[in-house]
């Protein structure tokens, strides 16, 4: 088997900009994404509209048109799936990374599907998929889900929303209007500032009129089959139940990362250490791009200030490639 120039974990947006930029400089790469083409994006809510404008989730200035100034999920995947069809980009889906380990001054790249070797990897793959779990009674029951899809699925149920982040705040305003009984519990004072902004007044508004009910200030303690035992500053009260969404939030993949031999800061952020200049870990030849850069910051970094990610990190392999063919 031929070694790559650089293997590329993850097919989401940002992967797809570093097999563009490789691509485009002549590189040997592969891109491989477990899932589908942007499976992050694919896994989203159905009716949900992203925070950015178009124009800020362009990748390597390839126009995306959509019909309202923010996209839709149906018109990001039909955007990210055409760049990567008509560029002929070379990856491979459905197929799973399982180890990274570095031998010599090259990389030995295990998949569940193969093995491969590359001078230089490329680490992708967001935070999307390992939910921050709330670790109490009943969490593991089939009611309960920490990912929302469609509205439809809750109508004439009484839904829990446990969080008030953007997802939970779609959730929550979504199912309702397809007739969900909803309560929302939100473990701060109050909705999140960070919510979209033109969605945070609706929220608010509909928990005013009391046709969304919130607790504030609030935890879930347990969960039960018919019901949910949750603390409030009034005390513990007894809700009764069919659906829980648990919406509060992902985290990367960290055991893999450190299985990579990159390593993590020790507070609760646990930041990789990367160079903020060329995206390169500790471990040399190994690169973090993406939203995977922040950590448990994970509103730090998103598609549009991390796109630059895929110019830097192919500058600075060219450039050690030019220093390695100069000795």
């Amino acid at each position: 088997m031929d070694t790559l120039d650089v293997l590329i974990v993850g097919g989401g947006p940002i992967g797809i900009a570093c097999g563009l930029e490789a691509k485009k400089n002549g590189l040997k790469y592969l891109i491989l994404e477990k899932g589908t083409i942007v499976n992050s994006l694919f896994n989203y809510p159905v009716n949900m509209q992203f925070f950015s404008s178009s124009e800020r989730l362009e990748i390597d200035e390839i126009p995306f048109i959509s019909k309202e100034a923010k996209p839709k999920r149906n018109e990001a995947l039909e955007y990210y799936r055409r760049i990567v069809t008509s560029n002929k980009l070379n990856i491979q889906l459905f197929e799973k990374v399982r180890s990274i380990d570095k031998e010599g001054s090259l990389f030995n790249i295990i998949s569940d599907k193969g093995g491969y070797k590359a001078r230089k990897v490329i680490i992708a793959t967001g935070f999307y998929d390992l939910p921050n779990l709330l670790d109490i009674p009943g969490e593991e029951l089939p009611k309960v889900s920490h990912y929302y899809n469609d509205p439809h699925y809750y109508a004439s149920q009484k839904l829990a929303v446990i969080g008030a982040s953007n997802s939970a705040v779609d959730a929550a305003l979504e199912c309702w209007r397809k007739g969900a009984e909803v309560t929302m519990i939100v473990r701060e004072p109050e909705i999140g500032h960070r919510v979209k902004y033109w969605v945070r007044p609706d929220i608010i508004n509909r928990i005013e009129e009391g046709s969304i009910k919130a607790y504030f200030n609030a935890n879930v303690k347990e969960i039960r089959e018919g019901e949910l035992l949750v603390e409030t500053p009034e005390g513990i009260l007894t809700l009764e139940n069919d659906f829980v969404l648990a919406l509060t939030g992902y985290q990367p993949n960290f055991s893999f990362l450190e299985q990579c031999g990159i390593q993590l800061s020790k507070d609760d952020k646990r930041l990789p250490d990367y160079n903020q200049d060329t995206m390169e870990t500790n471990v040399k030849g190994l690169y973090l791009a993406g939203v995977i850069c922040g950590g448990m910051e994970t509103h730090k970094w998103f598609i549009e200030n991390s796109r630059i990610h895929a110019k830097m990190i192919v500058s600075d392999i060219l450039k050690k490639k030019k220093q390695t063919a100069a000795i």
